[in-house]
């Protein structure tokens, strides 16, 4: 089958894309970016459309001949615009350019929405509900809640709590309930659902068989992880307090923590139905979709992270309008030095950030991240995805990573941090030589003198970084 897939760059869509080719369906992806999705590891039959589906324009160029859709977009992230408002453009938008093609069917991903009084984050899924549903092309709805897996927002927010800290004062929405189901399940039910016309104009809730607590999914990965956890409810903590709890703690943003706190105060428990049964789909509990999560995780094979696939207003422009380093009007820091053995050094230089640090000076980086979480930056929490590789759209501590390519050996990361103008760190090696260059380009007074400010330190720890990379 010929099969649209939005939202390939993001956690779900980079789970569902393999696991659609191996069945033999030809793919056409929607992305925002080109440059943040890179095919050339990818077996099987991939088409590539840049689209965006705010702008109608630009929809003229995916194809008409199709036979499903998968409308897997979201902006609960963004750090600009109002998200709702902005799911219900391109919901409006993609239901509209599915009246022209030959679609049967447009499955959907939304959150269990079974109570009155729903988050704006549900709110928003519900209504993007209703405008597909609207159209002609029926849509089977799949409804999840907290979603299981290595990479996947929640888990990574759970690990990130459970694992930092013993004593935990937390929110009285921990008491909140819920129906978490493993990202394995997910994917099932998503590839389950393709062209089965007993599931076309109807919506399902998938979940696992256990309904638990926040505060107990957070104690269950304390025993799977065999620590000891004290977690102390206190009503006094306001959703603000909750956000800022949530932001400083774990790898989130502020907007998402936000978000996430409004929808966590709503209990997501499935209404009973029998899909799993009529697909054949074995749902797997809570306990065993962490051990799931590990093995993925221990073995660096997590396949998507939902950091990678953050929004971000820096970004909105996509990554090709930055992959041309500037010269003019711009401060730089450019050092060279020989190397012994260029291919270690050269993995080193893929090993970079996250939890292999930046090679000197580390506790400066980690006191730059956290002035930059002061002021609403995205700090250095996010960490990698991947301990020993890199692609163009990853995050790395605060960078974003606009080219890795090991054939040229060039690295060119892009500062996401809050700056006074805009920052590039580039490592190449030609003729067995590093070459390592930080390039600032300032926005008025404020930019310069943010740089000669800075310039001390960038001496200390730049130069240090190259010669740890040399000697590798």
């Amino acid at each position: 089958m010929k099969i649209l897939l939005t939202g390939v760059t993001g956690y779900i869509g980079k789970r569902l894309l393999p696991v659609l080719l191996e069945q033999g369906h030809e793919i056409i992806c929607c992305v925002r970016d080109k440059n943040r999705f890179d095919t050339s590891a990818i077996p099987g039959h991939v088409q590539v459309v840049e689209v965006d589906f705010l702008d109608n324009e630009s929809l003229k160029e995916i194809p008409l001949e199709i036979d499903i859709a998968y409308f897997l977009i979201h902006s609960m992230a963004t750090q600009s615009g109002d998200f709702q408002q902005m799911e219900a453009q391109c919901a409006t938008n993609f239901r509209n350019f599915m009246e022209k093609t030959s679609a049967q069917q447009i499955i959907y991903l939304s959150g269990i929405i079974n109570s009155d009084h729903l988050s704006k984050h549900l709110d928003s899924r519900r209504n993007v509900e209703n405008i597909l549903a609207s159209g002609r092309v029926p849509i089977t709805t799949l409804r999840a809640g907290i979603i299981v897996g290595s990479g996947s927002a929640s888990f990574e927010i759970i690990r990130d709590l459970v694992e930092k800290l013993p004593v935990m004062i937390t929110p009285k929405w921990l008491q909140t309930k819920c129906q978490p189901i493993a990202i394995r399940n997910v994917i099932e039910f998503m590839i389950g659902v393709i062209a089965n016309p007993h599931t076309f104009s109807r919506s399902y809730d998938i979940g696992g068989p256990d309904i638990l607590s926040y505060k107990n999914m957070l104690l269950q990965y304390a025993a799977e992880r065999k620590l000891r956890r004290q977690i102390f409810v206190i009503p006094l903590m306001t959703p603000r307090l909750s956000s800022y709890w949530l932001y400083f703690v774990t790898s989130t943003s502020y907007n998402l923590a936000k978000n996430l706190v409004d929808s966590m105060k709503v209990e997501v428990i499935c209404k009973p139905n029998n899909l799993a049964e009529e697909l054949g789909i074995t749902l797997i509990n809570y306990r065993q979709s962490i051990q799931l999560a590990f093995q993925k995780i221990e073995s660096d094979n997590v396949v998507s992270s939902w950091k990678d696939a953050q929004t971000s207003h820096i970004l909105s422009g996509g990554l090709s309008r930055l992959l041309e380093v500037p010269s003019y009007g711009c401060f730089k820091d450019v050092r060279s030095v020989p190397l012994h053995n260029s291919e270690a050094s050269l993995t080193k230089i893929w090993s970079i950030g996250g939890n292999s640090g930046w090679y000197y000076g580390n506790w400066l980086w980690k006191i730059r991240g956290f002035m930059d979480q002061l002021v609403g930056g995205v700090g250095m929490r996010r960490g990698r995805k991947n301990k020993s590789d890199l692609a163009a759209g990853d995050a790395l501590d605060f960078w974003r990573v606009l080219i890795a390519d090991r054939t040229t050996k060039r690295l060119l990361l892009y500062a996401e941090m809050k700056l006074p103008g805009e920052a590039w760190l580039e490592f190449k090696i030609e003729d067995n030589i590093l070459q390592q260059t930080a390039t600032f380009r300032p926005l008025g007074l404020a930019g310069r003198l943010y740089w000669y400010a800075v310039w001390p330190f960038h001496g200390f720890i730049f130069r240090g970084m190259i010669n740890r990379i040399a000697n590798a």
